[in-house]
């Protein structure tokens, strides 16, 4: 027997991962990244923690299919944030059927616990979840919380023990932890700390963007998670780089939505890197580059050539760059 577990590097996953291979089932941990979970180079850290509880580890890139089909029409709605969670499980839960036969295993497995979480994991949203899933075999096994459910084929059949399997429910997580010392788990991820949609700073960035840009792309979602954001006054978005890290990220995922705001080589000047949307006006042109200017250690009391696209500017930078506030996106 081999199951395939949604996997998200918390401990409830991995709770869930080593119930199922301490019964002799081999486990694929599937990671499903939608763009909104950890950065890719943190895979490494999720493949270690599958590898704890004895399983395989894989990266599923959805992150196009989520945005044109999951994010922006959830069937049952938004939690607190922008997080689409009934549809988003129900879609990773459907996907992972699909892969069954290309992955040779026979059935579904997942960390949720029954009432964790308001949103998804009601008895009524999991039902919800078992439609969007096109679940018509009952092949998703809940671990943590079977003994609560009604038992799935794979628990009927005998693939796997049902007497193994756990009762708990609600938020309280000393059950867990408790698990996890008597397993020796130390290594996992924060509860519900994964996943951007659920930040209300972030979720603001993604309403703003779509006020002025319906066609969101993965790079897109890249970029939002990169720099300083702000939205100007005659409707432009400007991106300044936080640090080195952010500087060196925008270079390297080119967006072809935003200009680079690039400064004369002889000028020398070093600081943030700043990037202005294609259709701003000459205002926000002008405003942007001053604003650029004066986050970099440009002197303030000389003009600069400044290049935005095909065209040239000759400015100079804000004396005072926390004008910048106004406009921050948050």
């Amino acid at each position: 027997m081999k199951a395939l577990a949604l996997f998200s590097g918390g401990l409830d996953s991995m709770l869930a991962i080593k119930l199922i291979t301490d019964q002799g089932v081999k486990v694929t941990a599937l990671h499903f990244d939608t763009g909104f979970g950890p950065d890719s180079d943190k895979f490494s850290v999720l493949e270690r923690r599958a590898r704890l509880v004895g399983a395989d580890f894989k990266v599923v890139d959805i992150r196009n299919e989520y945005l044109r089909d999951v994010l922006f029409s959830p069937k049952y709605g938004y939690g607190k944030q922008f997080n689409p969670c009934i549809d988003c499980h129900g879609y990773m839960f459907y996907v992972a059927l699909n892969m069954l036969k290309s992955e040779n295993a026979d059935f579904i497995i997942s960390g949720e616990v029954l009432g964790q979480r308001p949103m998804s994991q009601r008895r009524e949203a999991l039902s919800q979840v078992r439609k969007l899933a096109n679940d018509a075999d009952d092949l998703v096994v809940r671990p943590m919380c079977a003994k609560l459910l009604a038992p799935t084929k794979p628990e009927r059949e005998g693939w796997i023990d049902r007497e193994k399997l756990l009762d708990i429910s609600g938020r309280d997580r000393k059950p867990q932890l408790a698990l996890a010392r008597q397993w020796g788990i130390e290594d996992y991820a924060t509860p519900g700390g994964g996943c951007l949609l659920t930040i209300d700073s972030f979720a603001v960035k993604i309403r703003d963007y779509l006020k002025f840009d319906k066609d969101m792309r993965k790079i897109d979602v890249t970029w939002l998670k990169l720099g300083r954001h702000l939205r100007l006054k005659n409707g432009a978005k400007l991106i300044i780089g936080r640090d080195e890290a952010d500087n060196n990220a925008l270079e390297e995922n080119p967006n072809d939505k935003f200009n680079a705001i690039e400064f004369n080589e002889k000028d020398d000047i070093v600081g943030a890197r700043s990037f202005l949307s294609i259709n701003a006006d000459n205002d926000d042109k002008e405003f942007a580059a001053r604003l650029a200017l004066a986050y970099t250690k440009a002197p303030k009391d000389k003009l600069y050539e400044v290049k935005i696209g095909d065209e040239i500017l000759n400015v100079m930078p804000f004396e005072d760059k926390s004008l910048a506030q106004v406009f921050f996106v948050k």
